[in-house]
């Protein structure tokens, strides 16, 4: 063994003793994450098998392993399917819909908060805002057809009142979508904004004295000092929706939905849903829902390739 090899072999072993040192000093940290680990293996990474099932002709009684392969047959039959790129479509449009108005909502309630000086105005508000986030959609879903019913909700009789027609929220095609963004954004903005909040506690106030001192306003300030110092956990949020833009909000609407509505409300994960548990077609349910994970495999890997090309850590 040469010299050279001699150093490289230590130098290996070396870091391997410092990467344990450094597992044993934070011990208990690492412990916490125990039961997360647990919970993806778990549920996450042990029910991958099944997607093979997308690739076979599932028999339940002969279970997942002997059932035959019948290679891409389903997905053959599926992208034949004039159903599936219609709620191939309104999985994008309701997704693209929340990602433009609902992401950028948290930043801007988030700027507008660091501005507060009072702590217990603030304090106050965040509460308020995150509410809604321990709310589940079942009962959100039941509020909210209570309050927009054509009937006797409580919004439709204010309508009325003030010499306007009812509006079907929940009921009308045109009114559905916008009506699923506005409520997901109430229900969930309150999360995200703190997160951004947390983010603005890193900024070095050192900056802002700097800037009033050379005479840059508030403005100036949010633009060239706040949103820069933030934008790591911006890039960060972002690539995550993105990465999960094939996620259109299967329990919302599902609560939410009805035959009336499914032109324009009818998802993959609502597709998958029906077909799956409610026809028995498991093969297929499996490769529409492996389709649907393909998909947002790849935007995550775009979206963090661009990031880290436009000077940003990314994910990874």
């Amino acid at each position: 063994m040469t010299v050279t090899e001699k150093a490289k072999r230590k130098s290996k072993a070396g870091k391997i003793e410092l990467f344990f040192k450094y597992i044993l000093k934070h011990k208990y940290m690492y412990l916490m994450l125990v039961p997360a680990a647990i919970y993806y293996i778990v549920f996450h990474y042990v029910p991958m098998y099944g997607a093979t099932i997308a690739f076979k002709s599932f028999n339940p009684m002969k279970g997942i392993l002997n059932s035959p392969w019948i290679g891409l047959q389903h997905f053959r039959e599926l992208f034949g399917l004039s159903k599936f790129y219609q709620v191939f479509w309104n999985t994008l449009s309701i997704s693209f819909t929340r990602l433009v108005w609902g992401f950028p909502f948290p930043i801007i309630i988030s700027l507008m908060l660091n501005e507060l000086r009072n702590a217990k105005v603030k304090k106050g508000i965040q509460t308020a805002i995150y509410v809604p986030q321990f709310i589940s959609w079942v009962v959100l879903g039941g509020l909210m057809v209570n309050l927009l019913s054509m009937e006797n909700g409580v919004v439709n009789e204010l309508i009325r009142v003030f010499g306007g027609q009812p509006i079907g929220f929940l009921t009308d095609e045109r009114y559905f979508v916008p009506t699923l963004v506005v409520s997901m954004i109430w229900k969930t903005f309150g999360w995200n904004t703190i997160i951004y909040l947390a983010a603005l506690t890193n900024v070095d106030p050192q900056l802002y004295e700097a800037a009033t001192v050379d005479g840059a306003g508030r403005w100036k300030q949010l633009l060239h000092i706040t949103l820069p110092s933030i934008m790591s956990t911006i890039v960060v949020v972002l690539i995550m929706r993105i990465g999960s833009l094939m996620q259109a909000g299967f329990e919302q609407i599902f609560v939410l939905y009805h035959p009336g509505v499914y032109a324009k409300a009818d998802i993959i994960d609502t597709y998958v849903y029906r077909i799956g548990l409610q026809d028995g077609k498991f093969e297929m349910a499996a490769a529409v829902g492996l389709f649907k994970s393909v998909i947002n495999f790849v935007l995550i890997v775009v979206a963090n390739k661009v990031s880290r090309l436009a000077g940003e850590e990314g994910i990874y």
